[in-house]
């Protein structure tokens, strides 16, 4: 099969209309992988017209057949997964195994939301007068920019377009510089899949110029980002200017709160392992500030160091556990943190250093002696480093789990139905996890609180997010 490597707009491929590239690199060995159109607010202000011209007629269908495009596309994707994981592979670094999930990931998303399109149901309210009707329906809200981070490139993009498409919306989307390939296989997909031209259209390039141009043209009625509180707060400026609406989803410093009664502490510390350094680390929702009760902190923290240390680091692509960071600032930015926080008396119990040779490599970190105001604490690490830290009580680690400008996602570890019950409740999450690892299905709703964002992703919730809601007020029926 052949894939196609450029910008998708107006429904033809197309380079960038200044003729710019960008040279993608593989984050494992360095090498170049091949050069990828990179343009500008040119590309976007054509996309953006093209989604505009696009959505009458899209919007128009009804919602069995826009659900044809996305199950067609999941169709195109399934016997080709173990190819587009590995182009998925080379150019993030993850582990070819968790490319793979993520594209088989991508087909239960179209699936789902080509079954939740056509459910998109209002209702009738019963009216205090007998001669009045009111209804409330839900119409597609029209042009949807998305902007999207290079740490899941399938499914921070599908888990959006899946929804904003089936809800009858057409779509503008930039995948990151790092992870464009990606992008452009699943905008070959829906285009195979039989979606019109201008409804799903793929830009790449500068991310400043391209994001302004969806902040300035009110044709683009919602942005969805995936990033950086920095870059979040900017977009919240920009969107005052045109009331554009945003999703943000601006990442997590997630606790892990592990009870005496969690249960077999081999299995849980294997565990816990495996999910800290998935993706190397840099998962939104990845387990960050480990909490462990004192009775069990010790034993635990020396069975995670144990079973870091013998995690095989390396290319993705040679069936390794764990691959690179994705570039050369993400290595010096963890690098950063634990050092500093060593500085301050953590204490490094395995790892704590770069790789030799080619690639973007940092060894499995465990941490402990960690205190509030230390980086590895304080911080986002979006890296394969484990901070450790003990409890005594329940009110002491809700203030410290809570203790944080985050709100994204949360774990605890307990077989006691009243501690789940009462942690559940009382942190201050979007999501919490008990005795589970994975905070993510096409059928829940996505999202978290404080500085980790507005809205949600998926579920029902996730369809409602890229429509409008219209109440229609009938009177004088006799």
């Amino acid at each position: 099969m052949t894939y196609t490597f450029k910008q998708l707009i107006n429904g033809q491929w197309a380079d960038a209309a200044g003729g710019n590239t960008w040279d993608l690199i593989d984050p494992g060995s360095e090498d170049l992988l091949q050069e990828i159109p990179f343009g500008d607010a040119t590309d976007a202000k054509a996309a953006i017209s093209a989604a505009s011209e696009a959505f009458p007629a899209w919007s128009n269908k009804n919602p069995y057949e826009r659900a044809e495009v996305l199950l067609k596309a999941a169709e195109w994707i399934a016997p080709r997964v173990d190819e587009l994981a590995k182009i998925t592979t080379e150019e993030s670094g993850k582990p070819l195994g968790e490319a793979k999930a993520e594209w088989l990931s991508a087909m239960n998303y179209f699936k789902w939301f080509a079954g939740e399109g056509v459910r998109a149901y209002g209702r009738t309210i019963p009216a205090r007068v007998s001669s009045r009707r009111l209804n409330v329906i839900h119409q597609p809200m029209g042009v949807i920019g998305t902007i999207t981070a290079w740490n899941f490139p399938v499914y921070n993009i599908v888990r959006t377009w899946a929804a904003a498409l089936a809800a009858g919306c057409t779509v503008v989307g930039r995948p990151s510089e790092f992870t464009p390939r990606t992008g452009m296989l699943l905008a070959q997909a829906l285009h195979e899949g039989g979606a019109p031209a201008g409804v799903i259209n793929l830009i790449n390039g500068d991310p400043a110029s391209m994001a302004q141009e969806m902040l300035n043209d009110t044709r683009v009625r919602k942005i969805a980002f995936t990033g950086s509180p920095r870059v979040g707060k900017l977009l919240m400026d920009g969107a005052s200017r045109t009331m554009t609406k945003l999703a943000l989803e601006l990442g997590g410093n997630a606790p892990v709160i592990v009870f005496p009664d969690a249960g077999d502490l081999n299995k849980l510390a294997k565990t816990a392992v495996s999910w800290k350094y998935r993706n190397c680390g840099q998962v939104c929702v990845a387990p960050q500030r480990f909490f462990v009760h004192e009775t069990i902190h010790d034993e635990f923290t020396k069975l995670a160091a144990e079973f870091s240390s013998q995690l095989k680091v390396g290319h993705g692509l040679q069936g390794n556990d764990v691959g690179p960071l994705i570039n050369a600032k993400q290595r010096e930015r963890v690098e950063e943190l634990v050092s500093v926080s060593s500085s301050k008396g953590a204490k490094v119990l395995t790892g704590g250093k770069r790789k030799d040779g080619k690639g973007y490599f940092f060894e499995p970190t465990v941490v402990m002696n960690v205190q509030p105001g230390m980086s590895v604490y304080d911080e986002e690490i979006f890296g394969p480093v484990m901070p450790i830290m003990s409890f005594s009580n329940t009110d002491e680690v809700l203030k410290h789990a809570n203790d944080t400008e985050y709100g994204l996602a949360a774990f605890v570890m307990t077989n006691d139905l009243n501690t789940s019950i009462l942690m559940s409740e009382r942190l201050e999450y979007g999501m919490v996890c008990i005795n589970d690892w994975l905070p993510a299905t096409a059928e829940a709703p996505f999202g978290g609180i404080k500085g980790s964002g507005i809205g949600r992703e998926t579920g029902s919730e996730g369809l409602l997010e890229y429509m409008e809601t219209k109440t229609i007020f009938t009177g004088g029926v006799l």
